[in-house]
């Protein structure tokens, strides 16, 4: 993982850049909130803005969007950012006890494994530079995909890269393939006509692959609990109103809704109720551990924690019965 710290250390100037938005307030309503730019990671943030959500917990929202969840949870960490959103493939970092998983968001199926024309299966990437931002989905799909064709990470050339530029890479021809999701996969088709979606997670149906809204490991708990309801309402609403949570998304994305609708096409959302439910019978914990195991197996983690550890399911639970 020292590719990834060095890449999380060189992104940690350009991030706290993008961060200088004012700190919490002296009476806690200003949360800092950070997100991706999908459909997973801005549209509760953009249904909670539209419908007033904020304003009946009391808080003020400042938003800011990231390239990934790992630098997320870095800027949890050193106090820049109050709750951020990730991907599965950021859930080591949790489990890790880096943050506190405060809500379960959707199932997610939008990480795909790219090759340019002419790579149609994993071997066909043998010795060959695929670019992944590592400790994120993109890394993710990689390793499953490299897993289920009896490679390992040593077959191919792997290049760590922040998501712009596999991009910009796989554009010029600097890359033979990468690891990476949609939205930014329409972009590289229009680049690059062609593209073949050698792997995804789709062809994974034994396992689920959970986004979340994350907190740093201090956040005070009344304040935590004000947000998560916030989420819970905007996740019932755009559940009951599945075409306008996609304008409202495109809206804040500043994209095409059609582009945004075919993005939410790899999303699985569920109610409140559902989640609550699925706290509370264990599947949320068994989806957790899934990853657990996963990541045990990439040498992200060392050994699987208990998730109850890192997802505050009493804080999810609680808010929702107010």
């Amino acid at each position: 993982m020292r590719s990834l710290r060095r890449t999380l250390m060189a992104a940690s100037a350009v991030s706290l850049i993008a961060l200088s938005v004012t700190a919490c307030s002296d009476d806690g309503s200003t949360v800092r909130f950070g997100y991706i730019s999908d459909y997973n990671g801005a549209s509760l943030l953009a249904i909670a803005n539209k419908q007033g959500l904020w304003d009946k917990q009391g808080l003020t929202p400042e938003i800011k969007v990231f390239t990934n969840g790992p630098l997320q949870i870095q800027a949890l960490g050193a106090g820049d950012l109050d709750f951020g959103y990730i991907g599965p493939g950021a859930m080591w970092l949790p489990a890790t006890g880096k943050a506190k998983v405060v809500a379960i968001n959707t199932l997610a199926y939008a990480d795909r494994v790219i090759g340019r024309p002419g790579v149609n299966t994993m071997q066909d990437l043998k010795g060959k530079k695929v670019g992944v931002p590592e400790g994120t989905s993109g890394d993710m799909v990689l390793n499953l995909a490299l897993q289920k064709a009896g490679m390992t990470v040593k077959d191919i050339q792997k290049v760590p890269m922040d998501p712009a530029t596999v991009v910009s890479a796989f554009a010029a021809g600097q890359i033979d393939g990468a690891g990476i999701w949609y939205p930014l996969i329409d972009t590289i088709k229009q680049k690059v006509p062609g593209t073949v979606e050698v792997a995804s997670t789709k062809e994974f149906p034994g396992s689920s692959f959970p986004t979340a809204f994350v907190s740093g490991t201090q956040t005070d708990q009344a304040l935590t609990e004000k947000v998560i309801k916030v989420l819970q309402e905007a996740n019932d609403w755009r559940a009951a109103h599945p075409e306008e949570a996609i304008t409202e998304a495109a809206a804040l994305l500043k994209l095409d809704p059609a582009k945004v609708k075919a993005d939410a096409a790899n999303v699985q959302t569920m109610t409140t109720a559902d989640l609550v439910a699925k706290t509370k019978d264990g599947t949320v914990a068994k989806w957790l551990n899934s990853l657990g195991d996963f990541f045990v197996g990439t040498g992200q983690l060392k050994s699987r924690p208990d998730p109850a550890s890192y997802y505050t399911g009493d804080l999810y639970t609680k808010a929702a019965a107010k």
